[in-house]
């Protein structure tokens, strides 16, 4: 859907590298500037699934000569992406204003925790950090237990790396009919307390209290995730009334009067010790086997090993192991497009070939780069 769009991103870290995988997925030609160390950044691996279907160019931007040809591959591109501290671009000579000069029509993604300009700017912090005092981590867990989110997807990839995309597509959109380029300030602080809207629509309804543990998501029977025999989870959350009463059925619990009540906060303890009880009776799969089917929104916590294997990716085919690596498939998916996996190159793998384009560009029109 993006064939024909193209994408210069500058290594980094978690966000910025996913919106960017994300974008090629889509059909961008996106090239990554690799550190020319040979080596990836800790805890990285040499190909990575963040760098599928990208290509790879390995430059010192400290070097002179290096630093020219990251420009004039700036030049030719209709985005940048990039996830460094405020003002480390800027000391490399590739800062927004000497790159807009260059290509006015340029998108230039700037992925930071903060900000580019608030009191904690300057300051080192991880997803956890950032959706803490955004306020996007009050809600994740249990009353009785200490607020946790699955590591990177709510601050890093939710707020994060989702919002940049969408930000660098509107300003594409917005250069083609204008000629005018523009900084999108991506910070995960922002994107993830945007998140919340959803969740502060509840509060105008009454539906949401500051004390957790006691609004209607987080505190009833009937949204929860519970232990089962053989130490697994099923999740549980029958919103709905005519599904809570599919879910009562299927329980056997049509006609126990401690069940009838759906929306009263003081019989949710009680509902829920009494549903933790029939639970831990059987293992997960008796559950999921259950509950198969039905509109009881019932379903069982899977492993990315376990959804690799089970029958709803059969069709869908998300999960999928590609030379030997567990990855997802690309999504969304499109009705008159296919993706098919691609794979991830070695860190500077088409240097000569995209040194090859510009010299053909050059040559082209003697008065670029």
């Amino acid at each position: 859907m993006l064939n024909g769009l193209r994408i210069i991103e500058v290594e980094g870290l978690g966000p910025a590298p996913f919106a960017a995988m994300l974008l090629a997925d889509l059909g961008a030609d996106v090239i990554t500037i690799h550190r020319k160390t040979g080596t990836p950044p800790p805890g990285m691996p040499d190909r990575s699934i963040l760098d599928r279907g990208k290509r790879s160019i390995a430059l010192d931007l400290k070097d002179l000569d290096d630093l020219k040809t990251a420009k004039q591959l700036i030049d030719t591109a209709d985005a940048l992406i990039e996830g460094f501290r405020p003002g480390v671009m800027e000391k490399l000579g590739l800062g927004p204003d000497e790159c807009l000069r260059r290509n006015p029509k340029l998108v230039y993604g700037r992925m930071t925790g903060w900000g580019q300009n608030s009191p904690l700017a300057l300051t080192a912090g991880h997803d956890l950090n950032y959706i803490s005092l955004s306020g996007a981590l009050w809600y994740a867990s249990a009353s009785d237990a200490v607020p946790q989110t699955p590591a990177t997807l709510v601050g890093d990839i939710g707020g994060g790396a989702m919002y940049l995309v969408a930000g660098l597509l509107a300003g594409i959109i917005n250069a083609q009919s204008t000629g005018e380029g523009t900084v999108v300030d991506a910070a995960i602080y922002d994107g993830s307390a945007h998140m919340m809207n959803l969740l502060m629509t509840m509060r105008q309804t009454g539906n949401l209290q500051e004390a957790r543990g006691q609004s209607l998501l987080d505190g009833p029977h009937w949204s929860r995730t519970y232990t089962c025999s053989d130490g697994r989870y099923i999740t549980v959350q029958c919103l709905e009334p005519k599904f809570y009463a599919e879910f009562l059925k299927i329980m056997g619990l049509s006609d126990d009067a401690t069940f009838e009540p759906q929306y009263k906060p003081t019989l949710w303890p009680e509902q829920t010790r009494r549903l933790a009880q029939l639970f831990c009776k059987h293992p997960r799969d008796h559950w999921a086997t259950l509950f198969q089917g039905s509109d009881a929104c019932v379903a069982p916590v899977l492993s990315p090993d376990e959804a690799l294997t089970h029958p709803m990716n059969d069709m869908r085919q998300t999960w999928r192991s590609v030379d030997g690596t567990l990855q997802a498939a690309a999504a969304p998916r499109f009705s008159n497009r296919r993706w098919t996996p691609q794979p991830s190159p070695a860190r500077g793998e088409h240097g000569a070939e995209i040194k090859a384009e510009l010299d053909r560009l050059r040559r082209s029109n003697p008065s670029s780069g």
